[in-house]
């Protein structure tokens, strides 16, 4: 079979369906999609909120819980308590049997609206320990604002943060302790203002930086110590050097990263065509230990994926977002955890296995269609159970019933996410104004106004934290921002005494924007979701090339940025 050109459904443009793709939807029985890569990708984010946090009462018990469910939605939802409570109730009191007559999208969303949800997509409450402000996460402790942070502890404001301790404002960090805003980290600690860096330690202001400790401002570094803009210092020069920085006050900070950000060394230094390291047959961004799996980014430990976002163990996978561990899945959405075979399934997980168009559905529930809620069932559809040969032949209706109405080989449509787009991953990475979600149908629910007793501008914070007294842990601060920005902001904010400890610790200022701004300013660091076919720029033969080096790779660096981009040959040439 040869590649075949499809014009997108969604946004017109022109994409490719590779033979092994086709070979992938033969196998696992599904048409080919008719969207591109793009907007499919667009498509699953707006079905996964991490971020937006409400107050609001459990249906059920009553009780005040931090959920990621409005107020005001129209979905019932119960605390975490009460949702895996088997006393409390039966998903299986809400099933219905298929009506050939009316569409299954129809009567999955009645549904839908019916079966109670987790107020937060934890992996359970038994998990968590004094991690209430959490989302996204499992095997936490004394974690706060934490999103998709797992086997971490007295980590705050981190996303994609997992066995780590410590770590404040840190985005896609493994293994780390007492780090702060860093973003692409791997074994460190001690590290400040820092990214795509491997055990690292007691530094500031690196780039790209491997086995490097006590150093500041630099790039590209690998095994070294005491150094400044990558250049050598004794020890004792080093630390006179580090004083005169002034890391302590918000001033010292400002003026470094203005140095840094603009000097030769950071705009200058040849840049890997990608982020991360052994892989084989593989294209994509912050992509580790992957073998033939293309266009898959924050990813590890793949083989034969495509498409994938956030993704470890996972094989035989294409176009899933968040979580790992499964094998053969298809357009899901936060699902793993020993997960086979699923296809269209939104926040499944724990040895699930042949489900479709399921949604939290969990703890070995196997051969469901078209059900919510469930745990430990098999053959289901719309939550009813069957006797397993009536099952299949009624699986078999619905499907040519869905192809007949063009629903079938398609996941679950922007419109029917649970979430305001507002809300979800897609609006970080696809924002769209308030007039394009509602003309696209989406759900569009309006920003909560914030209406804060402030106590403190930002221009009020003291300028070292050695002058900032307990105090500050009364106050409501205003956010530097204050609202005017696409962030997200949450206009004020207050420092917790968890956070004000670890300030002290790494002798670092109070921050002046708000945790939402704080995090936008991290994600405006990372480099696009997308690839460009390019050309290695580099020109030294000592490279084991005559003039121009000739190899040419997929990259997330577009080709009208002012980096230089290294084939992964040149640059450990250069570099490692």
């Amino acid at each position: 079979m040869n590649s075949e050109q499809k014009t997108c459904q969604n946004c017109k443009r022109e994409f490719v369906i590779e033979p092994e793709d086709f070979a992938f939807y033969e196998k696992i029985k599904v048409p080919p999609p008719t969207w591109c890569p793009q907007c499919r990708m667009q498509r699953r984010m707006a079905w996964r909120n991490e971020r937006g946090l409400h107050q609001r009462s459990c249906d059920r018990c009553k009780k005040s819980v931090i959920g990621i469910y409005p107020s005001d939605s129209p979905f019932t939802v119960y605390c975490q308590s009460c949702w895996w409570s088997d006393e409390a109730w039966d998903p299986s009191s809400f099933g219905r049997a298929y009506d050939p007559s009316r569409s299954f999208l129809e009567q999955f969303r009645e549904l839908q609206l019916k079966v109670p949800r987790q107020h937060t997509n934890n992996y359970s409450e038994s998990t968590m320990v004094n991690s209430e402000y959490t989302n996204c996460s499992g095997e936490d402790k004394n974690c706060y604002l934490a999103i998709a942070t797992a086997y971490s502890e007295d980590c705050l404001y981190t996303h994609w943060v997992t066995s780590s301790k410590a770590c404040v404002d840190c985005v896609y960090a493994d293994k780390s302790e007492y780090c702060y805003d860093c973003l692409d980290i791997d074994q460190c600690y001690r590290v400040l203002y820092a990214q795509s860096c491997v055990g690292c330690r007691d530094s500031s202001f690196l780039f790209d930086c491997r086995n490097t400790s006590d150093s500041i401002a630099c790039v590209g570094l690998r095994n070294k110590r005491y150094y400044i803009f990558n250049q050598q210092y004794s020890k004792e020069e080093y630390e006179r050097k580090k004083k005169e920085f002034a890391l302590h006050t918000k001033e010292g900070v400002q003026k470094l990263a203005r140095e840094f950000y603009s000097s030769d060394i950071y705009k200058h230094h040849p840049r890997k065509s990608y982020h991360g390291q052994s892989n084989k047959n593989s294209t994509g961004d912050y992509l580790s230990n992957s073998e033939d799996s293309q266009s898959c980014f924050y990813a590890k430990n793949l083989r034969g994926c495509r498409y994938g976002f956030w993704q470890y163990d996972a094989n035989d996978c294409y176009d899933c977002l968040a979580w790992g561990e499964q094998e053969w899945g298809y357009e899901n959405v936060t699902t793993g955890d020993k997960g086979r075979s699923l296809r269209f399934c939104n926040m499944c997980w724990g040895s699930v296995h042949d489900l479709e168009y399921c949604e939290l559905c969990f703890s070995s529930t196997e051969d469901c269609f078209g059900s919510i809620g469930l745990r430990g069932k098999k053959f289901c559809i719309l939550n009813k159970q069957y006797p397993e040969q009536e099952y299949r032949e009624l699986i078999g209706t619905i499907k040519e019933d869905m192809r007949k109405r063009g629903e079938y080989g398609s996941p679950f449509p922007v419109s029917m996410s649970p979430f305001p787009y507002w809300d979800t991953v897609a609006q970080e990475h696809f924002p769209l104004k308030r007039d394009e979600v509602i003309q696209r149908g989406y759900y569009w629910r309006e920003p909560e106004k914030r209406s804060y007793l402030v106590t403190l501008k930002s221009e009020q914070i003291p300028a070292s934290i050695h002058e900032t007294e307990d105090d500050i842990l009364k106050a409501t601060i205003a956010c530097k921002h204050n609202g005017a920005c696409d962030e997200q902001c949450v206009t004020a904010y207050k420092i917790t005494p968890a956070e004000l400890r670890i300030y002290r610790q790494l002798t670092i200022p109070i921050p002046d924007l708000c945790y939402q701004c704080r995090h936008a300013s991290r994600v405006q660091k990372k480099n696009p979701l997308k690839l460009w076919h390019r050309r290695c720029m580099c020109e030294l033969a000592t490279h084991q090339h005559k003039g121009s080096c000739p190899d040419e790779f997929e990259t997330s660096y577009a080709p009208d940025r002012p980096e230089i981009v290294y084939c992964e040959s040149c640059y450990n040439s250069e570099v490692a």
